[in-house]
């Protein structure tokens, strides 16, 4: 950042960054508005006199518990909503995207909301980032312009003196100086040309997988568990790749889907059901909704409506696991668990179960004129 050299305080990356005390009762810059820019904001505002955090283009900011006191993926990543956000138009879905996002506060009164807001790119996950902008621990900045002595200039012409340190939490690039040949690995701009996420196409052999390199909006573990999965059916001549022109297509064809629904393609970000339903139907493991609506009609609403939790991916297949359809029947319940520890009585519904099931059934009939159409 132009001027950084003249500042005459300390400055340093967040990979440095270990704990808080040394920064006691000091003034404190963080840019970078992502999840370990809040979370080095968070912690330092508990000993420092003041922290500014700075963001070039805003975030959505989400809690990890969300309505009704689960977690927000378990409520967020469906099927259905997949399906919806797929089905309505782009106008619409965008709609209800932002609409969803600021459900809980309006991100643009607290100087938190993204220039683009229907971009879907990975929200940040923090619990205490809004109480502390609150309570002003922590201030929200614009991009920085240009650092000075003692003091910086942000985009918007005002200037913060008397700065202590910086912390730049503007993340990493990719790189595998560990290979021989690095060109194996293709990247650019933080762009990987892997077939799907995981095989360098120009290989004579896919003998090599790369796993855990994707940033899907879900869970990461389930993710690198279904990649693995699809690498040993590949290594095993199970899954066949198709030609490296067609690999190369394909990389090409999700560079368009990025740019489509995050603005960008030097991201390793990528749809969570709709990545996880490419590799699995590849090896034979994404459950069939319709025909499990003919054979396990209850099955197929809580998989089709429920959470798509990695049980969904265990129901059939190779790697089947018999205890798949009972921990997907039992995991609103077990989610809870850990916290029910005092009983009470339950709280009194005003919306009849009735009602509910009718509106689910309502929805299905819907999906199934769509399907059918």
């Amino acid at each position: 950042l132009p001027g950084i050299e003249k500042f005459k305080g300390c400055y340093l990356h967040s990979r440095e960054y270990k704990e808080p005390e040394k920064f006691r009762g000091k003034k404190v810059l963080v840019v970078g508005l992502g999840n370990s820019g809040c979370d080095i904001a968070v912690e330092l505002s508990t000993v420092a006199s003041q922290v500014y955090l700075s963001s070039r283009r805003g975030s959505w900011v989400m809690s990890r518990v969300w309505n009704f006191g689960y977690p927000w993926d378990m409520l967020l990543i469906t099927r259905f909503w997949t399906w919806l956000d797929n089905f309505l138009p782009k106008a619409v879905s965008d709609w209800l995207y932002v609409r969803g996002m600021n459900q809980q506060y309006k991100h643009e009164d607290f100087g938190l909301m993204p220039v683009d807001g229907t971009s879907r790119r990975e929200p940040v996950l923090n619990d205490d980032i809004l109480s502390r902008i609150t309570c002003g621990v922590v201030q929200i900045k614009p991009s920085v312009k240009e650092f000075r002595e003692t003091s910086v200039l942000f985009q918007d012409g005002t200037v913060q003196d008397d700065l202590d340190v910086v912390i730049f939490a503007t993340g990493y690039s990719h790189s595998f100086p560990f290979m021989e040949d690095e060109s194996i690995i293709e990247s650019r701009n933080n762009e990987v040309n892997l077939y799907k996420c995981i095989v360098p196409p120009q290989l004579e052999k896919p003998t090599m997988a790369v796993i855990g390199l994707v940033q899907s909006f879900g869970p990461t573990i389930p993710t690198a568990d279904v990649q693995c999965r699809w690498a040993i059916k590949v290594f095993q001549g199970l899954c066949k790749l198709p030609s490296v022109s067609e690999m190369l297509e394909d990389i090409e064809e999700n560079k368009r889907n990025k740019i489509k629904w995050f603005r960008t393609s030097d991201t390793l970000q990528t749809d969570y059901i709709t990545y996880m339903n490419e590799l699995t139907s590849a090896i034979g493991a994404k459950p069939n909704v319709l025909k499990l609506l003919l054979t396990d009609p209850l099955l197929a609403l809580k998989v089709f409506f429920g959470p798509c939790t990695p049980y969904q991916f265990r129901l059939t297949g190779p790697g089947k696991w018999s205890g798949a359809r009972r921990a997907i029947f039992t995991q609103w319940d077990r989610t809870l668990k850990a916290t029910r520890t005092r009983e009470a009585p339950p709280a009194t519904t005003t919306v009849p179960s009735l009602l509910v099931l009718g509106m689910l059934f309502l929805l299905l009939l819907l999906l199934l004129t769509v399907l059918y159409w």
